[in-house]
């Protein structure tokens, strides 16, 4: 199991690397020149060769890649070209609110779409099975930035029960933990209505029930457990997708997160400010698969099997 742990720790070190490498490498290669975005057009042409030369811009690209990843590592995210002011500051600002939101959407999505599925298994081929998927299939089908702007427009604009923007109080939150949440909900509620008829179908589903084992018994002690195993799995990519997809959410709500940072960077060339909020944003997704991967390994027996059976 220590070694299953260690691959995992691993693999996280590569990703991470990858990401900066391959972040820098983008950033590096875009034809726009951030002198000419951040500073004003009256600046003359000694002015964008100091600018170049003070941020590093001027060395070749060896040099600048070896720099980045020698701070990243140090955690030194350097400074905001545009605010002045450290880019770790700013992020660990940040950072709560984007993460409070995913972990508000995941449980959201867990709280719905799992009892929805259960629900469906349970009940298959009648009147609200149906019904329930083909609203799964539309939910799944409908992207998050149209459902958050049709909210806006509904609740915010037309009805005036919620604000369309910032965080001054916890009304806030509510549509856009339901944005980013609504793909989610609608694709536990398939793959958990799929998991659970596998299940059921199973022969050890079969013999609980022939010794006579009451049916509440059977679905929550023998049937759910079991189903619940690759449901597990996938709310921990749903998550970590999560991360990466609140860039749209918070930029739709102006939502004061790490996406909506990282969108405002991206708009005014502040490369300091991109390369850390991507880095941050691939940490936090990789870590959450980690987690998930070390408690998949914990209840699935066969992961338990294979690392006993070996002696790890």
């Amino acid at each position: 199991m220590y070694k299953y742990v260690g691959k995992r720790l691993l693999w996280l070190i590569f990703v991470l690397a990858g990401t900066a490498v391959l972040i820098f490498t983008i950033m590096y290669l875009m034809p726009t020149d951030a002198a000419d975005v951040l500073l004003p057009d009256t600046a003359s042409a000694a002015d964008k060769a100091e600018f170049r030369h003070i941020y590093g811009l001027d060395q070749t690209y060896l040099v600048q890649l070896g720099n980045y990843l020698l701070d990243t590592f140090t955690l030194d995210f350097g400074v905001s070209w545009i605010y002045k002011v450290p880019v770790v500051t700013e992020l660990f600002a940040r950072l709560p609110r984007t993460i409070t939101l995913n972990v508000l959407g995941m449980i959201l999505a867990a709280g719905v779409g799992i009892p929805i599925g259960i629900l469906c298994a349970l009940k298959r081929n009648s009147f609200a099975d149906n019904s329930l998927m083909v609203m799964a299939m539309m939910g799944i089908s409908i992207p998050s930035f149209w459902l958050a702007l049709m909210m806006i427009i509904l609740f915010s604009l037309n009805l005036k029960w919620l604000p369309a923007f910032g965080i001054s109080s916890w009304l806030c939150w509510i549509m856009p933990v339901i944005a980013i949440s609504m793909p989610s909900i609608n694709a536990n509620s398939r793959l958990t209505r799929a998991t659970v008829l596998e299940t059921v179908r199973a022969d050890f589903i079969s013999t609980a029930r022939a010794k006579g084992v009451k049916e509440r018994v059977v679905i929550w002690k023998h049937m759910l457990p079991n189903a619940m195993i690759p449901i597990i799995n996938e709310l921990g990519s749903q998550f970590s997708s999560g991360i990466a997809g609140s860039v749209v959410i918070e930029t739709v709500f102006t939502f004061p997160g790490v996406g909506l940072y990282m969108m405002t960077a991206i708009a005014a060339r502040d490369y300091p400010v991109v390369r850390s909020c991507i880095l941050i944003l691939a940490f936090f997704a990789a870590l959450v698969q980690l987690i998930v991967d070390i408690v998949y390994a914990a209840i699935d027996p066969r992961i338990k099997a294979q690392f006993v059976g070996k002696g790890k």
